[in-house]
């Protein structure tokens, strides 16, 4: 009985027979809920699991249908799928799980000091296996991962299960399995060379030979790429092997491996005896996780490494560095016969680092050198503490470095030796001279940092509170000290629910404070306020004036507006800041930083002048504005981009194409939209409804129309709070627009009609955008006539005026409204007027619009080849900048063409694809009316004038 994932997906009831699981997509839903047993998997994920990154509309309830199916085809076999927050959870014996019971034996076997016990272990392990795992699920990106994870364990396991064969002379047996895996993956160089060794071992040196030459030429040809240290050492391996046997016994090492060995002439060899140096503090109690972190060591220093054996694990304050390398430390201790040497370097202290000279004087003792043999100067015992661990096997860890002059000369020479430092520093220089490895540690995983208030509270006090508890991690950043600071003080109090100290956390303003013990020895803002001191002045800066940026994430150019320098020196504050783990990058360019370390920059933000902390703002406000202006002139050539009235910002994005332009909007958007209410809240209400008539426009092709709305609102109370006649009329304007694309037509006309009569000829471009905003809710609310009315009251200024920023706008709306009015050709000549004057912009918002109703115009005229043209050619330009909106409102429109021309099967995936666009843009209603389309055939609404009265005008 159980779930069979390292093969074809199976389960298997209590008679060996294998149950009916379905097609493949259920069959891939069963085994993401395996691989995950115990924990619950969002609903998200099974998405992507299925679909990719484009779920159909029903995915939801086509989830829901696998699932109801899996209830019942696993009732009775052990197995329980349960509804659990934020999706599904299976809950099980993990032994029951093939997948899972190879990685507990893998596990097993790497506590297992006994080669011959490990060895059973993992051949045991290797059976489970019944061919490519997962061979049968959906080819979604997802599905491979996961399949890949599983075929890297089986790589993993069978290399590890060689190198215990290897040490127990047997090494031909594995030979077998390593070939068929070398076949299979031939750039995997650590498999590679211990297929080598084991060859070599058998008696098979020529062979061993020939698959390194082979090994060498298919990296040069296919990666271009020399053989690395692992092939290399094997290579010497094989090629020594002989003169090594012949070598005289006082040069050989002890069996110890401590040093030479001495003795009477004629008689036979006694080795040294040499102390086994232990200096490792005791493990850390009630540690979880960190399974993935402790494969990573193994593999770059444990005995069996395929690495170097140096490597950095560097993440920020609190993470756990330290608790991770001791606890990997003890575990992996008996591959290291001659000792462990440990020494806390103090990187951050703040009475000064280490002494790295008394630092080698320990290392020295616990090697067992006489206090009178170790010299002063630090370069000597450097010298010696080389030569000490050249024939040596030895674990050293060097814990809290803050740069790579602090592990100078305390990194042992021998190539039995291992090394790892744990710094809150990255420490890049030591990967670039000496070839470090490097681990970026985060938090913990939310199950895992769950699993560690269990731990110190119980589970029963944690079960009893679910929600509180999930609250409480989040608060936490699930960050391992905070967890045991807040588990500390709930365990201190029993009679305290979790959920009172989620009141407390939840109050901004004090969770620094809360989350220490009592005296602050042990705090979360003592950890932060170690790493401080040791930032350069702009990085000191820059984190705490990123307080006022109100977004997830913020970019160099934002920086540089909070700091008044140009991109290069705010990138010069960011890397330190990076290195130091205080921000992340999750993406090129794009820095975000943990709810704990913004706090504690708020705090730092406090301690400056009023004066400062308000330019802050007002630099970075300014700086968002021109640069949204900058990506509404990609939108519209003609747009007059926003001037600060003080000096700009000094460093704007480059937006090169419409693509660029549209991947800047989607990044900023929330910033932009957070920083309307922010200004405002703030009461620089000029400032705020400025951001929030330049965002409006951004919305066409980045964030959802809920979004747009919310922000124009708040922009229109800032504009009725600042009072300024220029103000409230764009912002009426810009709301109604906003209000009638969302349906709520009834709320937008007032709002329209009192930004006309705000507003006079005299007052150009805002009058002209007023009259054309006023014409769309005319058309919208099904009077045509005045629309037309408003429509051309609109142009005849434009052409009386010569003003152009509205100019493109105004023409494509007069467009429509012609369309709408049964009159083409009229509506053609405005659509062909709008694409001229834009032609050196021709994906910019107003030539799409213009495509569209150009394309509809020569429909009714009978153009339909024309016609079609048009269609295809306004699909391409919106598909290559990524502008959703306009992109959904063709595919719809064009589904209507091809629903007229008989083709009902390509408008129905063209309605399809708009529905799932209008989705991705928030925008449910047309969605929801394109689902009730797709149900009949869509050929009768072809060309019913209906719909062409609904269409969206900009």
């Amino acid at each position: 009985m159980g779930i069979r994932l390292l093969g074809p997906v199976e389960l298997r009831l209590a008679d060996g027979e294998a149950a009916g699981v379905g097609g493949a997509q259920r069959r891939a839903v069963l085994a993401l809920l395996a691989l995950e047993l115990g924990r619950a998997v969002p609903v998200e994920r099974f998405f992507e699991l299925l679909w990719a990154d484009a779920p159909p509309t029903r995915a939801r309830a086509a989830l829901q249908g696998h699932v109801a199916a899996l209830r019942k085809v696993l009732a009775g076999s052990g197995f329980t799928l349960l509804t659990r927050s934020p999706g599904y959870q299976l809950t099980g014996e993990p032994g029951a799980v093939d997948a899972l019971a190879a990685g507990a034996l893998a596990a097993r076997a790497a506590t297992t000091a006994d080669d011959a016990a490990a060895a059973a272990l993992l051949q045991q392990a290797l059976r489970l296996w019944r061919g490519a795992a997962l061979a049968d699920l959906p080819a979604t990106p997802l599905c491979a991962a996961l399949a890949d994870r599983l075929d890297d364990t089986r790589t993993e396991t069978l290399t590890a299960w060689a190198g215990r064969q290897l040490r127990l002379g047997q090494g031909h047996t594995a030979v077998p399995a390593l070939e068929q895996s070398v076949r299979a993956d031939g750039l995997r160089e650590p498999t590679t060379a211990l297929l080598m060794r084991c060859l070599h071992q058998g008696g098979r040196g020529p062979d061993a030979l020939r698959v390194y030459h082979r090994t060498r030429v298919r990296l040069d040809e296919e990666l271009g790429v020399t053989p690395g240290p692992a092939l290399q050492a094997a290579l010497t391996a094989v090629l020594t092997a002989d003169r090594v046997a012949e070598q005289s016994p006082t040069d050989r090492p002890t069996a110890q491996g401590t040093g030479p060995a001495t003795g009477a002439p004629g008689m036979p060899a006694v080795p040294v005896p040499v102390p086994v140096a232990g200096q490792l503090p005791s493990p850390p109690r009630g540690f979880v996780g960190r399974a993935t972190e402790d494969g990573w060591l193994d593999q770059q220093c444990g005995p069996d490494r395929s690495g170097d054996g140096l490597a950095v694990v560097a993440g920020p304050a609190g993470v756990g560095k330290t608790a991770l390398v001791v606890r990997w430390a003890h575990r992996a201790a008996a591959g290291f016969p001659d000792g462990r040497l440990f020494a806390d370097l103090r990187g951050f202290d703040p009475a000064g680092p280490g002494d790295p000279g008394q630092v080698l004087g320990g290392f020295l003792r616990a090697l067992g050198v006489p206090e009178t043999a170790i010299p002063e100067e630090r370069d000597a015992r450097a010298a010696l503490f080389r030569e000490q661990t050249g024939r040596r096997r030895l674990l050293v860890v060097l814990d809290n470095a803050r740069c790579v002059a602090d592990v100078a000369g305390l990194l042992p020479s021998g190539p039995g030796c291992a090394t790892v430092v744990t710094s809150r520093n990255s420490l890049e220089d030591l990967v670039v001279t000496d070839g470090a490895a490097l681990l970026q540690l985060d938090a913990l995983p939310a199950g895992d940092a769950r699993r560690l208030l269990e731990r110190q509270l119980t589970a029963e006090r944690v079960a009893a509170e679910p929600d509180a508890a999930g609250r409480l991690v989040g608060l936490c950043d699930r960050l391992p000290l905070a967890l045991r600071i807040v588990a500390a003080r709930l365990a201190a109090r029993p009679g305290w629910r979790v959920a009172d100290l989620v009141e407390e956390l939840s109050d901004e303003r004090t969770r620094l404070a809360s989350l220490g013990t009592p005296g602050g020895v042990t705090s979360v803002r003592t950890a932060l306020s170690l790493t401080y001191p040791h930032l350069p002045d702009g990085a000191r800066s820059l984190l705490a004036l990123l307080t006022v940026h109100p977004g997830a994430e913020a970019d160099p150019y934002a920086a540089a507006a909070l700091l008044g320098t140009d991109a290069a020196a705010a990138r010069q504050a960011l890397g330190p800041l990076t290195a130091h783990h205080l921000l992340t990058e999750p993406s090129p360019g794009r820095f975000g930083r943990h709810d704990l370390v913004r706090l504690y920059g708020a705090e730092l933000f406090e301690r400056l002048p009023e004066g400062r902390r308000r330019q802050a703002f007002r630099s970075l406000a300014d700086y968002e504005l021109v640069a949204a202006g900058l990506a509404v002139q990609r939108m519209n050539p003609f747009h007059e981009p926003f001037r600060p009235t003080g000096p700009g910002p000094l460093a704007l994005p480059r937006l090169a194409d419409a693509p660029s332009t549209l991947a800047w909007c989607h990044a900023e958007e929330p910033v932009l939209r957070a920083l309307v209410t922010a200004a405002t809240d703030r009461g620089e209400h000029e400032r705020a409804w400025r951001l929030a008539r330049v965002t409006a426009t951004l919305y066409y092709g980045a964030g959802r129309v809920s979004d747009r709305l919310g922000c124009l609102r708040i922009g229109l109370r800032a504009a009725r709070l600042d009072g300024g006649r220029e103000g409230l009329a764009a912002m009426e304007a810009a709301t109604a627009c906003a209000l009638g694309s969302a349906g709520h037509v009834a709320e937008a006309l007032p709002l329209a009609a009192q930004a006309v009569a705000r507003t006079t000829p005299d007052d150009g471009d805002l009058h002209i955008h007023a009259l054309s905003v006023r014409a769309s809710m005319a058309a919208l609310s099904g009077d045509p006539a005045g629309a037309d009315r408003l429509s051309q009251a609109a142009l005849d200024l434009i052409r009386a005026s010569g003003l152009r920023e509205h100019a493109a706008t105004v023409l494509s709306n007069a467009a429509a409204v012609k369309v709408v009015l049964g009159e083409p050709a009229a509506a053609l000549d405005h659509a062909r007027e709008t694409r001229a004057l834009l032609a050196d912009n021709p994906t910019a918002n107003a030539h799409l619009w213009a495509m569209v109703s150009e394309a509809l115009a020569l429909q009714a005229l009978g153009e339909r080849t024309a016609a079609e043209r048009v269609w295809r050619e306004a699909l391409r330009l919106c598909r290559s900048t990524g502008n959703v909106r306009l992109h959904a409102l063709t595919q719809r429109h064009f589904a209507g063409f091809l629903a007229g021309t008989g083709r009902a099967d390509e408008a129905r995936e063209h309605l399809r694809a708009a529905s799932e666009l209008y989705t991705a843009h928030g925008d449910a209603r047309p969605a929801e009316e394109l689902d009730r389309l797709l149900a009949p055939p869509p050929a009768a609404a072809a060309d019913d004038p209906r719909g062409r009265r609904r269409m969206r005008i900009a």
